[in-house]
């Protein structure tokens, strides 16, 4: 009895274990095959976007081409999101150590997120800050570095990032808080609408508190050191 039971034993091990490698599998493929899909389809939906509905925030995005997109809103979302967007390969590995340096010391957490990782989390991921996630979020990064270019990362993060209650995307947002087009956005208003980015559910773009108008003149003064993001964000080729 206890002979067959040990037979047994390894037998289950070995069908979890097989199970368990056909789910990695499925894993991969799906990931590689819906981010070379989203190379070039607009994203449809977010995970967020579904969370929001259900708090009872209704989706509001028109999809626009990086070209009907103000430069002034590449410039300002570089500038105040990720400075070194067009130096690194995903991950910026000096902010990280300068964010856990400073969370060492401040009661307010702040991280190192690039552009990249923001739009892998968007895209693919659901909004929480467990470590699964984060491990996935890096694992996304990867491959949409690998796979997208940064003109397309930064098209995509400008369609699908959030700018207030049920508003996402460049499109959507210049409507809502400027009664305009994105391609029109001055570098004033872009400005703006990076400004309130890190809570876009708690400041408006288009009803700025002292803050979010300080802030958008810091981010002003800082597209001044972004190169000219017309046609492509990043003209020059990162080095390796």
């Amino acid at each position: 009895m206890i002979e067959a039971e040990s037979i047994k034993r390894p037998g289950r091990v070995r069908r979890l274990w097989r199970l368990l490698m056909r789910v990695v599998a499925l894993f991969l493929l799906i990931s590689v095959v819906s981010t070379a899909v989203y190379a070039w389809v607009p994203i449809p939906i977010t995970w967020l976007m579904i969370e929001r509905v259900f708090e009872g925030n209704w989706i509001n995005k028109s999809w626009r081409s990086y070209e009907n997109i103000s430069p002034n809103l590449a410039r300002a979302v570089i500038a105040a999101e990720d400075a070194r967007f067009c130096e690194h390969r995903g991950y910026d590995w000096e902010a990280i150590k300068k964010a856990y340096k400073r969370n060492q010391k401040a009661k307010r957490i702040r991280g190192g997120s690039t552009i990249s990782n923001q739009t892998a989390k968007n895209v693919f991921l659901w909004p929480d800050r467990t470590y699964i996630r984060k491990g996935l979020e890096f694992y996304f990064t990867g491959l949409i570095e690998l796979t997208w270019t940064k003109k397309r990362i930064l098209e995509v993060y400008l369609n699908v990032v959030e700018f207030g209650p049920g508003i996402y995307g460049a499109e959507a947002a210049a409507e809502a808080h400027f009664g305009k087009s994105a391609k029109d956005l001055t570098r004033r208003e872009a400005a703006l609408l990076a400004a309130v980015l890190p809570n876009p559910i708690r400041w408006s773009a288009s009803k700025p508190t002292g803050y979010i108008r300080s802030r958008a003149g810091t981010i002003q003064a800082r597209m001044n050191d972004v190169p000219d993001p017309t046609g492509d964000p990043c003209k020059r080729a990162i080095a390796p």
